[in-house]
């Protein structure tokens, strides 16, 4: 892992800012529209900011995009119901961040133990492409999450836009921590320290094309579980 110092920053939320976006949350008028589709179109699904999952007392915190629209925007868990949910969470039970079985499903039983996972967006964009605008928007939900976690020590970053938005979380400009699988990034959080590490998104797009391996994916949780452990 090579090891990438970058400015101390706190990562700052207004204060009244809940970690978690309200169902009818409203800031985002495009990712309201489409929202609204997908309920007329399929009202058995959960339709609605994804809220994070996980342990609050956890140490290591995951960040990932924003849902997907068969996968946490269906199911109203993070990363649960589409491929990239099947190895993140096939990877937090070889490491042990994660108790019972892993079905899919929101109800399937499934515990975080010592994580919490999030999102830069909490609702499902069209194509999977936020905006700008949007990412800005909703980032005052992740900073007040990472403000609410009082023993977060670690964070894991899937993707360049999860790692900006939550360099940005901070205070600070992404050119002073830049993304790259592998890297790690020394940050300033209400918590104290914490070390971020980026990863590219474990989507089946990245999979499949071999941008990232199962074993590229393992290191990234080896190298966190390694500095919580030190």
């Amino acid at each position: 892992m090579r090891l990438q110092q970058a400015p101390k920053a706190r990562a700052e939320a207004p204060a009244d800012t809940p970690p978690e976006a309200p169902l009818d949350c409203s800031l985002c008028p495009r990712l309201v529209e489409f929202r609204n589709a997908n309920r007329s179109a399929h009202p058995a699904w959960f339709n609605a900011p994804v809220p994070s999952f996980g342990d609050p007392d956890g140490r290591l915190m995951i960040v990932g995009l924003a849902p997907g629209l068969q996968g946490a925007n269906r199911t109203g868990r993070p990363f649960t119901g589409d491929f990239a949910g099947d190895l993140l969470y096939s990877t937090l039970d070889r490491f042990g961040f994660s108790t019972g079985r892993f079905d899919a499903r929101a109800d399937d039983g499934l515990e975080l133990r010592d994580a919490i996972i999030s999102n830069a967006v909490r609702c499902v964009p069209p194509e999977n492409k936020p905006t700008g605008a949007e990412i800005v928007a909703c980032r005052r939900f992740l900073s007040a999450r990472i403000a609410s976690l009082p023993r977060m020590q670690v964070m894991i970053a899937l993707g360049r836009i999860a790692h900006d938005s939550t360099v940005r979380a901070f205070g600070m400009k992404p050119t002073t921590a830049v993304f790259g699988h592998g890297r790690r990034h020394s940050l300033k959080g209400p918590q104290g320290a914490v070390t971020l590490f980026d990863s590219y998104h474990c989507s089946r797009y990245n999979t499949n094309t071999g941008r990232l391996t199962e074993a590229m994916f393992h290191d990234v949780f080896a190298a966190a579980q390694a500095e919580l452990n030190r």
